[in-house]
């Protein structure tokens, strides 16, 4: 029997999150992605894109080309990945969000788990 940590996979399960956040520059995203990953703050990344982006900005529609990134990690840790991004990220105002999440595969929670234990202090 595979036990899963507290709260992943069962109903209204929510111990792991999906942190995304869009940037212009996928190099930079990359590098965001492996500082997260050496330090055992996400399981895995994937960037996507370019796509285009409108939106306001001061007070007028701005348009980019961007990379959406998306990460997995525990939900006790959501809030350190955001702060590790917003602060490599260059824009003034990141898009920086988290989406809990805890129906899926029992393994895949259980190797998000074990990817980021390490992170535990």
């Amino acid at each position: 029997m595979t036990l899963l940590p507290s709260g992943a996979g069962g109903p209204g399960a929510s111990a792991f999150a999906q942190v995304q956040f869009t940037i212009d520059d996928g190099a930079i995203a990359d590098l965001i992605v492996e500082d997260l990953l050496h330090r055992h703050l996400i399981a895995g990344g994937q960037r996507l894109g370019p796509m285009v982006s409108r939106y306001w900005w001061k007070g007028a529609i701005a348009r980019a080309e961007e990379w959406m990134v998306m990460v997995k990690t525990r939900s006790d840790l959501a809030s350190e990945v955001i702060e590790a991004i917003t602060d490599q990220h260059p824009y003034e105002t990141p898009e920086v969000v988290s989406f809990p999440f805890g129906h899926g595969a029992p393994d895949y929670f259980l190797w998000i788990h074990d990817s980021t234990v390490v992170a535990l202090r």
